[in-house]
């Protein structure tokens, strides 16, 4: 049998932009500050992309990595996963390609963002335990919106794009923002936080490094041990690998609502 992955746990890494003031501000803003944690493992051999479950189930089943990574358990206190009998994993890879924040410029051009940056408001509807009262969140939660499609399904599926939706959403006591600007920056800082860039040998241009996986465990009856037992579009954990480095970096959220 081929060698594991073992890891290692970084307690003392520092998460510059996530750990600022006005990220940390904007976060309890939205409900989510209180239900996510953002850590650090190292690993010990290359990683090929074909071995994303096999590095996962490691991963998730390491004795170093049960003793340490952080989970919201029941009554939504911060515990160690603990030793856990996980039968399978479910290992999503996530595009991760973007180098500029230019990606959103066309939330500007398509009547969902004034130049101010200012969020066009719609009625008020709810959708799946979220309250929709403007076209970004529209966007993101209904297929029958003018702007569902304003991002492709290939370009929704990319890291940066997940990390931004996931702040529009917010927890399940969110006071939105009526302005893009503090979703676009937040996205930014957590992307920052996670992801390696280089420069390409050839071309001299920025790309970035990264595996990104969003990943869920399950035990022996097919419950969901993590991130969640409930399945939620709030509830997510997602792997950032950085193969020169060696290292992987957790983005875990639990929702504290009525799952769905």
């Amino acid at each position: 049998m081929a060698e594991k992955f073992q890891f290692q746990y970084i307690a003392d890494r520092k998460f510059v932009g996530v750990s600022s003031n006005t990220v940390k501000d904007l976060l309890i803003k939205w409900g989510m500050h209180d239900q996510m944690n953002l850590q650090m493992f190292t690993y010990n051999k290359h990683f090929q992309q074909y071995q994303k479950d096999d590095f996962v189930m490691d991963f998730i089943t390491d004795p170093c990595v049960q003793s340490n990574l952080q989970i919201l358990s029941s009554n939504f206190s911060w515990t160690p996963l603990g030793v856990s009998k996980v039968a399978k994993v479910d290992v999503l890879s996530v595009p991760c390609t973007i180098v500029s924040m230019d990606f959103f410029n066309r939330l500007f051009r398509q009547g969902l963002v004034r130049e101010s940056g200012m969020i066009f408001k719609c009625f008020d509807e709810y959708v799946e335990g979220f309250t929709i009262s403007d076209e970004l969140r529209k966007m993101h939660l209904m297929e029958e919106s003018d702007n569902y499609d304003v991002f492709p399904e290939n370009e929704k599926e990319e890291f940066l794009f997940r990390i931004f939706k996931h702040l529009c959403l917010g927890g399940d006591i969110c006071q939105f923002e009526d302005n893009v600007n503090p979703y676009l920056e937040t996205s930014k800082a957590i992307y920052k936080d996670l992801v390696s860039v280089c420069k390409d040998a050839d071309s001299k241009q920025l790309k970035t490094r990264s595996h990104v996986f969003k990943i869920s465990a399950l035990d022996l009856d097919g419950e969901a041990i993590y991130p969640s037992g409930n399945k939620h579009e709030q509830s997510f954990a997602y792997l950032v690998l950085d193969p020169l480095k060696r290292n992987v970096f957790v983005w875990y959220h639990k929702w504290r609502g009525i799952a769905w």
